[in-house]
């Protein structure tokens, strides 16, 4: 990777937000830093291990999944390029993963040691803020999925779901990413539920269903 290019991956971080690529290039002029890549498949950490990097998504894809006490593994996110990888533990007392973390194509990740990034957002007060920000943010989505799983009905989740997936792809029209099971277990549902609740929908005229495509045809009635 050229340092052109790595210029142009570090600006999709949130930590070099409000920097220009001689901005971000200056700031890690003092710090050590270098890049690693994984194969396909690779398992970047396990559950349990301690986070000893700051790292930074370049190219890529991470997948984190949470296994259940009966063995079976919940697909809790995905890092994409700019993406930190697990910052709230950087710098935490008890750093262990909650979740263990494997590579969905090949990637590279810009690998900092956490004093190098502490010396950044020491340095940088727009890093330092950027830095908070990502923070605060985590804590928002923690709270936000929080409520949806526990307080939540599953004609509810399924409605959240779609929403933000057609948010996310810009139209009514969402292409779903995972499996009928793989979503059920996300939230901790069974998957006969979920396709019950998704039947109802269709039968009321509020979405139709083809497959892994889903239409969203009135999106007053599937938000109430």
């Amino acid at each position: 990777m050229s340092s052109e290019q790595l210029m142009e991956a570090l600006a999709k971080c949130p930590l070099f937000a409000g920097l220009s690529p001689a901005g971000i290039a200056f700031a890690l002029g003092g710090v050590d830093y270098k890049l690693v890549r994984f194969a396909r498949h690779d398992v970047y950490a396990l559950a349990g291990m301690p986070c000893e990097w700051a790292d930074i998504v370049l190219t890529g894809t991470l997948v984190c999944r949470m296994s259940s006490v009966s063995g079976k593994q919940i697909e809790v996110s995905r890092l994409r390029p700019g993406n930190l990888v697990a910052p709230a533990f950087v710098f935490a007392k008890d750093n262990a993963m909650p979740v263990s973390v494997e590579t969905d194509s090949e990637v590279t990740v810009l690998r900092l040691r956490p004093a190098d990034l502490q010396r950044l957002i020491d340095v940088d007060e727009t890093l330092r803020m950027n830095f908070i920000r990502i923070l605060s943010n985590i804590d928002v989505f923690l709270t936000r999925k929080m409520r949806v799983l526990s307080l939540f009905t599953i004609r509810e989740k399924v409605a959240c779901l779609l929403l933000e997936t057609a948010g996310e792809q810009g139209g009514d029209t969402i292409h779903l990413r995972h499996s009928r099971q793989a979503i059920a277990d996300s939230f901790g549902i069974q998957k006969f539920s979920l396709l019950r609740v998704l039947a109802d929908l269709e039968k009321e005229g509020v979405i139709l269903v083809k497959g892994k495509e889903i239409r969203i045809l009135d999106r007053k009635r599937l938000s109430l």
